[in-house]
């Protein structure tokens, strides 16, 4: 195997943030994963898989082990069933699924991840989930070896999934549609909207926080005064108050302090801690 030594991961990542990963190596086919993670798992060197880069915020100093860019990408159908590889832009799928007259995932376009990112966070919006279409799921675990998993198999709810607590990675999936005539527009109304309330031109990694229940985090942040406030070069979206983006100078630090601010005026203010969002990867790991 051919690993590529200090990749830095500001340039894989949505927030535009990391330092470099020990090693570096991407996989186009579940073989070569495969071979990837048997390696990591034999040789005690911790691994972790990345998509399209969003919903993560590495450390300033990088990830010291293996990180696996999945570019398992390919999209398949067969009536109304949709077989998509892991490392293929969850996006682009709900645009594609909706444009062809089939419903169930209009809601993910959009949403900047990968389908193996979507399954992972059982990612969401406008009343819609991943799992709720979801079929099964194929994934190869920390000795190398492919599982198939059907959905009854597997455990999900709001921003959780069981592969949570699953070591290895998921490489695709497949969905069951259904015929629409509406989807495709739909699908449109989705952009339209998430384009002029969200900061889609800027570095994030999507919303920063998980929405307790029966509230909003944005709604909360922008009434505790928190709209637009900075640390360093990270900044509360003006636009949408659940998203911190990076003005250009921002580090990794300087999101983690913001979030922290954050989450302690909240409390102050209403009582209610927010939860993150976005996965935070600490530099070092023990494999487990």
């Amino acid at each position: 195997m051919h690993f590529e030594e200090g990749k830095k991961l500001s340039e894989l990542t949505t927030f535009g943030l990391g330092g470099p990963a020990k090693f570096f190596i991407a996989v186009s086919t579940i073989e070569h994963l495969q071979e990837v993670i048997r390696y990591a798992t034999q040789n005690n060197i911790p691994f972790f898989p990345l998509g399209k880069g969003s919903n993560v915020l590495f450390d300033d100093r990088g990830f010291h082990g293996i990180v696996i860019l999945n570019k398992i990408s390919f999209c398949e159908e067969n009536a109304g069933e949709f077989y998509v590889g892991a490392g293929y832009s969850f996006s682009l799928l709900g645009t594609q699924t909706a444009r062809k007259g089939w419903a169930g995932l209009e809601f993910a376009s959009g949403i900047p991840g990968s389908v193996g990112g979507a399954i992972y966070m059982n990612a969401g919006a406008n009343g819609g989930e991943a799992f709720q279409t979801l079929k099964e799921v194929t994934f190869v675990n920390e000795e190398g070896a492919l599982e198939t998993l059907t959905k009854d198999k597997l455990s999900w709810g709001y921003r959780f999934s069981s592969f949570h607590h699953k070591k290895g990675v998921i490489v695709s999936a497949k969905f069951q549609l259904t015929p629409c005539k509406e989807a495709r527009g739909k699908q449109l109304n989705i952009i339209d909207y998430r384009t002029k309330t969200q900061p889609y031109g800027e570095m994030s990694a999507g919303c920063i926080f998980r929405n307790p229940p029966q509230n909003s985090a944005g709604r909360l942040i922008e009434e505790s005064g928190l709209k637009a406030c900075e640390k360093g070069g990270a900044k509360v979206s003006p636009l949408h108050a659940n998203f911190i983006v990076n003005t250009g100078a921002a580090t990794t630090q300087d999101v983690i302090a913001l979030a922290s601010h954050i989450q302690n005026t909240v409390k102050e203010k209403t009582g209610i801690k927010l939860e993150m969002e976005v996965k935070v990867i600490p530099y070092q790991t023990e494999i487990s």
